[in-house]
């Protein structure tokens, strides 16, 4: 064996136990495998930082931008809100038609996206018609993924995918090229739900409550608000909240601070008591008493229920949850300046198995926590178009959606996708989409950098030279001689079904981004060894590192654990009999139109 197939082999297997244990981030990872493929001299310093200046990159960044106008403008949320009222609240009919748009939603922008959209309506509809979330929620999310496969730009892998084609001199696919594949694919799972979901999907009954009682019935966060005045005497007068200790010692949320005729919800923590102040308090009678004896304060009127809270039509309880590679991710609520920025005030965090009620500004977030906040019903709002929380509770009233900008972005959207037709390369076609959004401003510049999940970005420029040296170097043709050995002899049905299989696996353990820069090198070079369709093996591997139904590791299956109350077990049900499926139509069409 060769020292360079050698060392290459071992940033691979670095690799691997990098994506697979998560000691460090995704992208961290990557830019770790970049570096070591440098220092070993495995690649060139310019193949290196080849990945940062790739099509895939730009295409990829793209599209996450003409997804983010699309919403910006409400077309994603008018689409959602039309056909849950159109398709009725029939559990079947219900499922395959937003299953259906969220399917084709992803085929144009994010999975996690399309899945977001639908989120609050479809929690909306489950509190409403006693159809339990669980039901839901599982079969759109696996449409998002699966609409990821419809066009060459509605997954990350399949942008890699054209990418590493280029590289090595085979021409890349049209934007329509998988279309025959992915159509399929999404009616397939689709059907299989409309048909088998009764025996696949859990079924866990709910209490046809709205969502803020199901929320106050779930959580049980503090059960009343008293109205308090601070005198002239009080020890109160000029603390701050932290220095009166509300929280970590009587379990209280300052709610709302009223002077001179005027109302502060959710004051800053560092606001300073003064005499003559109402504050609304939230928390249990005897912890509230026990404020009032220490710092002598006045009654104004003593504990309410929460339901005269939620009466309020200013005010509610909401709850949200961190969106996986968001950027508050390790950051505590101190740092975030929570209440300043957001204006709410966060009453309980769940992470993981543990829930905290009291001392949480210290504690950093990880994705998938999940918040209950209490704030006036326009902050709920605002704090739902923020690209670090997924708002579970349907806010109350109508969100404001921008109804300026709407038809440009449709437009501008439709324009990107028609000059793939003129002969100019995806990624070029699509950043002109999102330079016309910005000259129309449809979207804010600011809010296209708030678009861009860098994270990403980062994992894909940072894996793309792994395929440059896996090629280079020769670890390719090594590794694939040896696979050759295997499986030689075998019927090409049967090749493709190893492949595929084995797509899958590698996606399950590994980003499915890291997965296809892993795979389509190696299968370029069997490809030649069986005297197949190199475009079209590299093609199954690119839709088959999507196959991720099976555990909840996937951005999109990872947001619904939470809302849907989902377990392990559940994934293996419904994602082990669709991951069947998805292989067998993968395979079966993809054998009719290359081999």
């Amino acid at each position: 064996m060769e020292t360079e197939v050698l060392l290459t082999l071992l940033v691979l297997a670095a690799a691997v136990v990098l994506f697979a244990t998560g000691i460090v981030r995704v992208d961290v990872a990557a830019m770790l495998v970049t570096l070591a493929l440098a220092w070993l001299g495995l690649v060139t310093p310019a193949q290196a930082l080849s990945g940062f200046s790739s099509s895939a990159v730009i295409a990829l960044l793209s599209v996450m931008v003409l997804g983010r106008g699309l919403d910006w403008t409400g077309v994603t949320i008018r689409i959602a809100r039309s056909i849950v009222r159109l398709a009725g609240t029939g559990e079947r009919r219900l499922i395959a038609a937003v299953s259906l748009v969220a399917g084709g939603l992803s085929a144009f922008m994010q999975s996690v996206g399309a899945t977001a959209v639908f989120l609050p309506s479809l929690l909306r509809v489950s509190s409403l018609t006693g159809v339990p979330a669980s039901r839901l929620l599982l079969p759109v999310g696996y449409a998002a993924i699966l609409g990821g496969t419809v066009s060459m730009v509605g997954a990350g892998t399949l942008i890699v995918l054209n990418d590493l084609l280029s590289q090595r001199g085979y021409a890349p696919f049209g934007l329509f090229a998988v279309t025959p594949v992915g159509v399929p694919l999404l009616l397939a799972g689709i059907a299989f739900f409309y048909f088998f979901g009764d025996r696949v999907l859990p079924r866990r009954e709910e209490a046809r409550l709205s969502p803020q009682e199901e929320l106050i019935r779930t959580w049980r966060p503090p059960c009343s608000i008293s109205y308090l005045r601070i005198p002239a005497g009080s020890l109160l007068v000029g603390m701050t909240r932290d220095a009166a200790h509300m929280i970590s010692r009587y379990g209280l949320h300052l709610i709302s601070l009223a002077e001179g005729g005027e109302v502060v919800y959710t004051p800053w923590r560092y606001t300073r008591f003064a005499a003559g102040q109402e504050l609304g308090i939230l928390g249990q009678d005897d912890d509230v008493a026990r404020f009032v004896d220490d710092f002598g304060l006045e009654w104004v009127r003593a504990g309410e229920s929460t339901a005269n809270v939620m009466a309020d039509p200013n005010v509610g309880f909401a709850e949200v949850i961190v969106r996986p590679y968001a950027p508050v991710i390790g950051k505590t609520l101190r740092d975030l300046e929570f209440r300043v920025t957001y204006g709410v005030e966060v009453l309980i965090l769940l992470s993981g198995t543990e829930e905290q009620r009291k001392n949480l500004a210290d504690l950093p977030l990880q994705a998938g926590d999940a918040m209950v906040v209490l704030g006036r019903w326009e902050r709920l709002r605002a704090l739902a178009t923020s690209r670090n929380f997924v708002l579970v509770t349907p806010v109350e009233g109508r969100a404001a959606v921008r109804e300026r900008g709407a038809a440009a972005a449709v437009l501008c959207f439709l324009a990107a996708v028609a000059l793939t037709y003129t002969g100019l390369s995806i990624a070029i076609s699509l950043l002109s989409g999102v330079l016309a959004m910005v000259l129309l401003r449809v979207i804010p510049v600011g809010e296209v950098y708030r678009a861009v999940d860098w994270r990403t970005l980062a994992l894909i420029a940072g894996l793309l030279p792994l395929g440059i040296a896996m090629d280079t170097t020769g670890t390719a043709r090594f590794i694939a001689d040896r696979m050759t050995g295997l499986v030689a002899g075998y019927p090409t049905l049967l090749l493709l079904i190893a492949i595929a299989v084995l797509a899958t696996a590698f996606s399950l353990v590994m980003s499915n981004v890291a997965a296809t820069v892993l795979l389509v090198p190696l299968v370029l070079v069997m490809a030649g060894s069986f005297g197949l369709d190199p475009r079209g093996l590299a093609l199954l591997v690119g839709i088959c590192t999507s196959n991720s139904f099976l555990l909840p590791t996937h951005p999109v299956n990872a947001l619904l654990m939470g809302p849907g109350n989902y377990r392990t077990r559940d994934y293996l049900v419904a994602g082990g009999a669709l991951t069947v499926v998805f292989i067998l139509v993968a395979v079966g069409i993809v054998s009719l139109l290359y081999f």
